[in-house]
Protein backbone atom coordinates (compact mmCIF):
# COMPACT_ATOMS: atom_id res chain seq x y z
CA UNK A 1 0.00 0.00 0.00
CA UNK A 2 1.73 3.43 -0.91
CA UNK A 3 1.88 6.36 1.32
CA UNK A 4 -0.88 8.24 -0.54
CA UNK A 5 -3.20 5.40 -0.44
CA UNK A 6 -2.44 5.00 3.19
CA UNK A 7 -2.85 8.68 3.82
CA UNK A 8 -6.58 9.00 1.76
CA UNK A 9 -7.66 5.96 3.86
CA UNK A 10 -6.94 7.55 7.06
CA UNK A 11 -8.55 10.68 5.78
CA UNK A 12 -11.69 8.74 4.53
CA UNK A 13 -11.42 7.05 7.96
CA UNK A 14 -11.56 10.63 9.67
CA UNK A 15 -14.34 11.69 7.63
CA UNK A 16 -16.83 8.48 8.69
CA UNK A 17 -16.17 9.10 12.10
CA UNK A 18 -18.46 11.23 12.75
CA UNK A 19 -21.95 11.50 10.57
CA UNK A 20 -21.39 14.15 7.46
CA UNK A 21 -22.80 17.28 8.00
CA UNK A 22 -25.04 19.31 5.62
CA UNK A 23 -22.00 20.43 4.14
CA UNK A 24 -21.41 24.11 2.74
CA UNK A 25 -18.82 26.28 1.73
CA UNK A 26 -19.71 28.72 4.27
CA UNK A 27 -20.39 26.12 7.06
CA UNK A 28 -16.77 24.72 6.72
CA UNK A 29 -15.59 27.89 6.53
CA UNK A 30 -17.27 29.15 9.94
CA UNK A 31 -15.56 25.26 11.70
CA UNK A 32 -12.67 26.72 10.33
CA UNK A 33 -12.73 29.84 12.16
CA UNK A 34 -13.83 28.13 15.33
CA UNK A 35 -10.86 26.32 15.06
CA UNK A 36 -13.05 23.36 14.15
CA UNK A 37 -10.82 21.51 11.81
CA UNK A 38 -12.03 18.00 12.05
CA UNK A 39 -16.00 19.34 11.07
CA UNK A 40 -14.28 21.33 8.73
CA UNK A 41 -12.34 18.47 6.98
CA UNK A 42 -15.85 16.47 7.12
CA UNK A 43 -17.21 19.61 5.44
CA UNK A 44 -15.31 20.08 2.54
CA UNK A 45 -14.21 16.83 1.99
CA UNK A 46 -17.61 15.81 -0.09
CA UNK A 47 -17.28 19.30 -1.63
CA UNK A 48 -13.72 19.24 -2.84
CA UNK A 49 -14.45 15.57 -4.14
CA UNK A 50 -17.30 16.59 -5.83
CA UNK A 51 -14.80 19.50 -8.07
CA UNK A 52 -15.47 22.27 -5.74
CA UNK A 53 -12.53 24.03 -6.49
CA UNK A 54 -13.07 26.66 -3.55
CA UNK A 55 -13.45 23.47 -1.38
CA UNK A 56 -10.54 22.27 -2.48
CA UNK A 57 -8.32 24.89 -2.29
CA UNK A 58 -8.85 25.11 1.23
CA UNK A 59 -8.72 21.33 1.30
CA UNK A 60 -4.93 21.27 0.24
CA UNK A 61 -3.98 24.43 2.77
CA UNK A 62 -5.34 21.94 5.14
CA UNK A 63 -3.34 19.41 4.25
CA UNK A 64 -0.69 22.12 3.55
CA UNK A 65 -0.53 23.17 7.49
CA UNK A 66 -2.17 19.89 9.03
CA UNK A 67 -5.81 21.11 10.23
CA UNK A 68 -7.96 18.34 10.56
CA UNK A 69 -6.07 16.27 8.05
CA UNK A 70 -2.30 14.64 8.53
CA UNK A 71 0.13 17.11 7.23
CA UNK A 72 1.13 16.10 3.72
CA UNK A 73 2.81 18.48 1.08
CA UNK A 74 1.87 16.35 -1.70
CA UNK A 75 -1.66 16.16 -0.81
CA UNK A 76 -1.33 19.60 -0.61
CA UNK A 77 -0.18 20.18 -3.59
CA UNK A 78 -2.31 17.70 -5.48
CA UNK A 79 -5.64 19.27 -4.32
CA UNK A 80 -4.54 22.72 -4.97
CA UNK A 81 -3.76 21.64 -8.88
CA UNK A 82 -7.35 20.07 -8.88
CA UNK A 83 -8.27 23.59 -7.75
CA UNK A 84 -5.52 25.43 -10.07
CA UNK A 85 -6.75 23.68 -13.13
CA UNK A 86 -10.36 24.92 -12.43
CA UNK A 87 -8.91 28.57 -11.82
CA UNK A 88 -8.89 29.22 -8.46
CA UNK A 89 -6.88 31.90 -7.45
CA UNK A 90 -5.71 31.31 -4.39
CA UNK A 91 -4.92 27.79 -5.26
CA UNK A 92 -2.92 28.82 -8.47
CA UNK A 93 -0.77 31.10 -6.03
CA UNK A 94 -0.28 28.51 -2.84
CA UNK A 95 0.38 26.01 -5.97
CA UNK A 96 3.04 28.46 -7.26
CA UNK A 97 4.68 28.53 -3.92
CA UNK A 98 4.99 24.82 -3.71
CA UNK A 99 6.54 24.99 -7.24
CA UNK A 100 9.08 27.52 -5.69
CA UNK A 101 10.31 25.49 -2.46
CA UNK A 102 10.05 21.85 -3.89
CA UNK A 103 7.17 21.51 -1.38
CA UNK A 104 4.94 18.28 -2.13
CA UNK A 105 6.16 18.68 -5.77
CA UNK A 106 9.58 19.16 -7.93
CA UNK A 107 11.26 22.31 -7.65
CA UNK A 108 10.73 24.21 -10.54
CA UNK A 109 10.68 27.99 -10.86
CA UNK A 110 9.43 27.60 -14.63
CA UNK A 111 6.14 25.99 -13.20
CA UNK A 112 6.12 27.93 -9.89
CA UNK A 113 6.04 31.38 -12.25
CA UNK A 114 3.59 30.14 -14.55
CA UNK A 115 0.75 29.70 -11.75
CA UNK A 116 1.65 32.76 -9.72
CA UNK A 117 1.26 34.47 -13.08
CA UNK A 118 -1.97 33.56 -13.15
CA UNK A 119 -2.89 33.75 -9.58
CA UNK A 120 -1.41 37.22 -9.95
CA UNK A 121 -3.73 37.95 -13.08
CA UNK A 122 -7.02 37.31 -10.95
CA UNK A 123 -5.91 38.87 -7.68
CA UNK A 124 -7.22 42.02 -6.75
CA UNK A 125 -6.06 44.91 -4.43
CA UNK A 126 -3.34 44.14 -2.02
CA UNK A 127 -3.00 40.55 -3.09
CA UNK A 128 -2.24 41.39 -6.18
CA UNK A 129 0.69 43.43 -5.48
CA UNK A 130 1.56 40.87 -2.99
CA UNK A 131 1.54 37.88 -5.22
CA UNK A 132 3.28 40.23 -7.83
CA UNK A 133 6.30 40.64 -5.90
CA UNK A 134 6.49 37.22 -5.09
CA UNK A 135 5.81 36.22 -8.89
CA UNK A 136 8.49 38.61 -9.52
CA UNK A 137 10.98 37.35 -7.10
CA UNK A 138 10.43 33.47 -8.73
CA UNK A 139 11.10 35.57 -12.05
CA UNK A 140 14.71 36.85 -10.83
CA UNK A 141 15.85 33.22 -10.49
CA UNK A 142 14.89 32.37 -13.80
CA UNK A 143 17.04 32.97 -17.18
CA UNK A 144 15.42 34.80 -20.18
CA UNK A 145 14.58 31.73 -22.02
CA UNK A 146 13.09 30.11 -18.55
CA UNK A 147 10.85 33.13 -18.09
CA UNK A 148 9.78 32.98 -22.02
CA UNK A 149 8.24 29.67 -20.94
CA UNK A 150 6.87 30.48 -18.08
CA UNK A 151 5.24 33.59 -19.47
CA UNK A 152 4.10 31.40 -22.85
CA UNK A 153 2.69 28.53 -20.12
CA UNK A 154 0.28 31.27 -18.39
CA UNK A 155 -1.07 32.34 -21.59
CA UNK A 156 -1.78 29.19 -23.49
CA UNK A 157 -3.88 27.92 -20.31
CA UNK A 158 -7.14 27.25 -20.17
CA UNK A 159 -9.22 26.38 -17.05
CA UNK A 160 -10.60 22.57 -17.13
CA UNK A 161 -13.63 22.32 -14.95
CA UNK A 162 -14.51 19.01 -12.94
CA UNK A 163 -18.44 19.47 -12.93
Amino acid sequence: MTARTMLAAAVLALVALTPAAAGTYQSGMAALGRNDDVTAARTFWPLAQAGDARAQAIFGYMFAHGRGVPQSYIEAASWYRRASEQGDPNAQYRLGLMYDKGQGVPQDYVEAYKWLDLATGQARGRARQDWGRIRDAVASKLSLVQLTEGQRRALEWRPVRER
